[in-house]
């Protein structure tokens, strides 16, 4: 993998260890600030499920960052690929069914890694 495509991956890793943090322990206080269009009243009852999707984004967050320590340069950028086409999948789902906005977020970042992936040697 070349030194961009690594950049990125890093890149959407650290997003969803951020998604992970708000969604399993500050999805009641930050969560509040960063999902202005929720009712306040709904953080409490859906706490809960926004843990299970910080789990989610955790395990999203794994399989990128495993991809630096995996030593065979092809079978590391399968597994990026494997990963980076999960996350995109769920920005372009999150997309339909919340917000555009998460495309921008989540979908483009990961389009981006795997087209530098796929242009890399």
């Amino acid at each position: 993998m070349d030194i961009a495509a690594k950049i990125i991956i890093g890149i959407v890793a650290l997003f969803h260890i951020y998604f992970l943090w708000l969604e399993m322990f500050a999805w009641t206080t930050t969560g509040r600030k960063v999902f202005r269009s929720l009712p306040s009243d709904m953080f409490e009852k859906t706490k809960a499920m926004a843990a299970n999707q910080g789990l989610y984004n955790g395990f999203l967050a794994a399989g990128l960052i495993w991809t630096f320590f995996i030593s065979d340069p092809q079978w590391s950028k399968n597994i990026a690929l494997f990963f980076l086409g999960c996350v995109l999948v769920a920005g372009l789902y999150g997309a339909y069914s919340v917000s555009k906005r998460i495309f921008y977020v989540q979908g483009v970042p990961a389009l981006l890694g795997i087209l530098l992936l796929l242009l890399s040697n």
